[in-house]
């Protein structure tokens, strides 16, 4: 063999147990870990749960993991395409993902173990996202006017398994409303908006940020109305839930809706792993509020995304990291958002 070609062979070789040694050491530093630990060009790898390509909730996240990787050294986060809520509660707590996004209805379900959970999960909170708004539309001329009138009526309750059909069940039978007092259809946003143009319902239910696009669609060929609620219905709600709120949908927000519609929210999350560390959560959610204006470019509903809305409305306890950075700011933390290593 020739001298050059033997310097080559070789020089390929040395590369080749350069890469193979280079692989095996970094193999665990650059996995999913709960710690920290960046030291030595280690990467901590996060996965980020959110929901499908179509809602919201996917680019959100994907916001949320970008702000991540541009301004928190040593950690790579990436947004995955998941079954939603219910979903990313299950996946943070078996330890599959570290943070995810949520409705505060299935978090309380998560924390007490109930209604779609076998067994307590323990997430943290990392911050509130927005509210979604629980929209009930009817097309004008439909005689509905309140929801009592509701009965007798076919009525969309959400998609089967969806945050909407779980917050249309509670409000509905927290007014001594059953499914059993009209005829129930399960319909995804996209779907209502087609019953309701078709007359194939009377009412259709979505819980969402507001404005949604669905609405604001069926809203430019029809003449729509919302249904609000009283004062004393909305307190019937929120005095068996918690974790549900009194909202005001301001006029104007879809055509034709000239005044304000009182009703009820859920507030959405984003929640971690109490496995995460307090540096690491600290500096995530430092990066988050400082630049959350990239966030807002994505969802301008992300306004709401600030700390005074977490400390307001979170329904898990905030992570020490969480804690740390907001005492740091000057946000006060009240007692019942206090995890216990911080108590």
């Amino acid at each position: 063999m020739r001298r050059g070609n033997k310097r080559l062979l070789g020089a390929l070789l040395s590369a080749l147990l350069l890469a193979m040694l280079v692989s095996g050491g970094c193999g665990k530093s650059g996995e999913s870990g709960a710690g920290g630990g960046q030291a030595g060009g280690a990467v901590v790898r996060l996965s980020l749960g959110t929901g499908g390509t179509g809602g919201t909730y996917y680019p959100y996240g994907a916001a949320v993991a970008k702000i991540i990787n541009n301004y928190v050294p040593g950690v790579e986060a990436t947004a995955e395409v998941t079954g939603a809520s219910v979903e990313n509660l299950r996946l943070v707590g078996s330890g599959e993902i570290q943070m995810g996004l949520a409705m505060d209805d299935a978090v309380y379900h998560a924390l007490k173990g109930i209604v779609e959970f076998n067994a307590p999960v323990k997430v943290y909170t990392l911050f509130e996202m927005y509210p979604h708004f629980l929209h009930m539309v009817a097309l004008h001329d439909t005689p509905v006017d309140k929801v009592n009138d509701l009965r007798g009526k076919k009525v969309s309750v959400g998609a089967p398994g969806s945050g909407t059909e779980v917050m249309s069940r509670q409000v509905l039978e927290s007014l001594g409303i059953t499914y059993n007092d009209f005829t129930v259809h399960r319909l995804s946003f996209s779907e209502n908006t087609e019953a309701l143009r078709d007359n194939v319902i009377d009412v259709g239910i979505w819980s969402v940020g507001p404005p949604t696009s669905s609405i604001m669609d069926l809203a430019t060929t029809h003449k729509i109305k919302m249904i609000g609620l009283s004062q004393e219905e909305i307190q019937k709600v929120t005095s068996q839930h918690p974790y549900y709120h009194a909202m005001e949908l301001p006029a104007g927000t879809y055509r034709g809706v000239d005044s304000a519609v009182p009703g009820l929210s859920v507030w959405n999350t984003c929640v971690v792993s109490p496995e995460l560390s307090e540096d690491m959560v600290y500096s995530i959610v430092k990066a988050l509020f400082e630049h959350v204006n990239e966030l807002i470019e994505v969802y301008p509903g992300a306004k709401w995304t600030t700390p005074e809305s977490t400390v307001k409305y979170a329904t898990a306890p905030l992570h020490p990291g969480v804690v740390k950075y907001f005492r740091e700011i000057g946000i006060e933390v009240p007692e019942r958002l206090l995890p216990e290593e911080v108590k």
